[in-house]
């Protein structure tokens, strides 16, 4: 088991403009909201030619988010947005086609560490290798951790780094244009502005080297413009972003576990959908993600980005639907500039992968809008979650070859046993729901399981590299609904219905349940799941988990 990660700083990660405040020595008490590099630049810049005035935008209407007939998905953001933007598009890269990224570096930088967050990935204090992001990559899609590498060629990618941008550094977008270029995408690198760290727009309120608050800089520039145009192709001219409905609505319909609280997501969500895509037309989707401290819920920041980015004038002429998911600060050091999970924040980490926390969310979005190849379906309309039943619950044990099954006997003290224990053998974990109180005449149409750990030692997902904890499903139970030494190598129904990435404290969900798993749940009794790492480990590598606490199902149905 991994060991837990050291304590975040007090202040866990600053807003992106405030990287010197965390890492100067001279000044460590100096709040991470100060802007001595923003002033410095404002010094130095000159104010752009007047852009397009600002039209009032649609004010945002309460509703649930629709299916439209989406052609093709993209995702576009700037700083930590900019981070999950290039997420989503590595992890899910055959739904989403090409992506956008403002001030930001390569795919999973952080690689789960917040110093190497700070100091490679924004700062050039630590080197970054993005021969080694490669390959990571390569074997994530190996494993089938993130879609294939293949994908990503010929994608449309725009990056934009800015001179005057001190947060993160102009090396590290290069580097973002390098990783991209090494799995054959179509790179256009625009770095001829003077711009500060932000997202840049005809309709921002700030000069083109500033790095302020609301970071929306006006460069003379039409980047919007440029960037759906190497997304989509031509586009046609710009209208005034009044013509379409904004709706606003709630995110904890797609949270794994329900809810966006506790993913550092905010409870609202907006999506602005042009006239002509709500009418039945073949649209595109664009997933726009802002940065830190621009969420709506970060200190009454409310809709700026979405009225300010510029996208919802493109999206009116040209067919486009733009999703504007919310990250929201939390009210522990973890993320208290409401930054989006790019290395890792809340135990998470899937953060950059398929099982991801807050990409599932995202991902459910984009399903719900009629993305993601064409498999979305509307949002739930309700949810179940079931807790596992305790005495039909329990961990078996054998040798790595499955002889000499046994039911183990440390559930009392430890939990639920997972990987190889000191005693050499491997555990396997027996989970049993009544899935008979899913209510009758409902579809299922997503569910997952949420494990919670108790104790470990060694890492069992690196024992081989590699590994994966899988779920299989049983229709009916195993053997005896009670735990029993046969639960070991019983036959499932299905094999590998969902899986559970690697952690080492507080909460883990499992990805979706596939298609084929959804299907096996027994609607009229008892459902089994079992856990277990595909591979034996080579040693001791094991954890225990839902030590006093069930491992819960949670099934959503319309």
């Amino acid at each position: 088991m991994r060991s837990p990660r050291a304590p975040l700083p007090r202040r866990s990660l600053p807003s992106l403009p405030s990287l010197r405040s965390l890492r100067a020595p001279r000044s460590p008490r100096r709040r991470f909201g100060a802007f001595a590099v923003a002033l410095a630049c404002a010094a130095a810049s000159l104010l752009p030619a007047a852009g397009p005035a600002a039209a009032a935008a649609p004010p945002p209407v309460a509703g649930a988010l629709s299916a439209y007939d989406i052609g093709a998905v993209y995702t576009a953001g700037v700083s930590s947005g900019g981070y999950m933007a290039t997420q989503l598009h590595v992890a899910y890269s055959g739904a989403v086609a090409g992506s956008a990224v403002f001030a930001s570096g390569p795919y999973d930088c952080a690689r789960g560490s917040l110093p190497t967050a700070l100091n490679a990935c924004m700062d050039t204090v630590q080197g970054l290798s993005v021969a080694a992001l490669e390959q990571a990559t390569r074997d994530r899609a190996a494993q089938g951790q993130v879609d294939p590498v293949e994908n990503l060629a010929g994608d449309p990618v725009y990056v934009f780094g800015g001179s005057n941008d001190t947060t993160v550094k102009r090396p590290v977008v290069d580097a973002l244009a390098d990783y991209y270029g090494r799995f054959g995408a179509r790179v256009r690198y625009d770095r001829s502005t003077a711009a500060g760290h932000s997202w840049v727009t005809p309709l921002g309120p700030n000069s083109c080297a500033v790095t302020a608050s609301p970071y929306l800089n006006d460069c003379g520039t039409d980047a919007e413009g440029a960037l759906l145009g190497h997304l989509l192709g031509a586009v046609a001219p710009p209208g005034s972003g009044t013509g379409g409905t904004l709706v606003r609505f709630d995110q904890d319909a797609y949270a794994p576990g329900g809810s966006a609280a506790a993913l550092s997501m905010g409870r609202e969500g907006f999506a602005y959908v042009p006239a002509s895509c709500a009418a039945g037309a073949r649209c595109s989707l664009l997933v726009a993600l802002h940065g830190c401290k621009q969420g709506y819920a970060y200190q009454g920041f409310g809709t700026r980005f979405v009225e300010n980015a510029y996208l919802n004038e493109y999206a009116d002429t040209n067919g486009l639907v733009v999703l504007y998911p919310q990250a929201a600060p939390t009210s522990t050091p973890e993320n208290p500039n409401g930054c989006w999970n790019w290395w890792g924040y809340l135990g998470d980490t899937a953060y950059a992968r398929h099982g991801g926390k807050q990409i599932e969310a995202v991902m459910g979005m984009v399903r719900a809008l009629g993305g993601g190849g064409g498999t979305g379906t509307p949002p739930s309309d309700g949810r179940t979650v079931l807790a596992a039943t305790d005495a039909e619950t329990g961990y078996v044990k054998a040798a790595a070859d499955g002889s000499g099954p046994a039911v183990g006997t440390l559930k009392g003290l430890y939990g639920l046993a997972l990987g190889r224990g000191a005693d050499g053998r491997t555990n396997r974990t027996v989970v049993s729901f009544d899935t008979s109180r899913i209510p009758a005449g409902k579809e299922v149409t997503r569910a997952w399981l949420t494990v919670t750990w108790s104790s470990g030692s060694g890492d069992p997902w690196s024992s081989p590299t590699g590994n994966r904890l899988l779920a299989d499903v049983r229709t009916g139970c195993f053997g005896g609904c009670a735990v029993e030494a046969a639960d070991f190598s019983a036959a499932p129904t299905v094999a590998g219905g969902a899986e559970i990435g690697a952690f080492a404290s507080g909460s883990a969900v499992s990805t979706d349940l596939s298609p084929a798993a959804l299907a096996a749940l027994n609607r009229g009794g008892t459902t089994q799941f079992r856990l277990g790492f595909a591979q034996a480990q080579a040693g001791t590598a094991y954890l225990f988990v839902n030590q006093g606490t069930p491992v819960t199902l949670t099934v959503e149905y319309r």
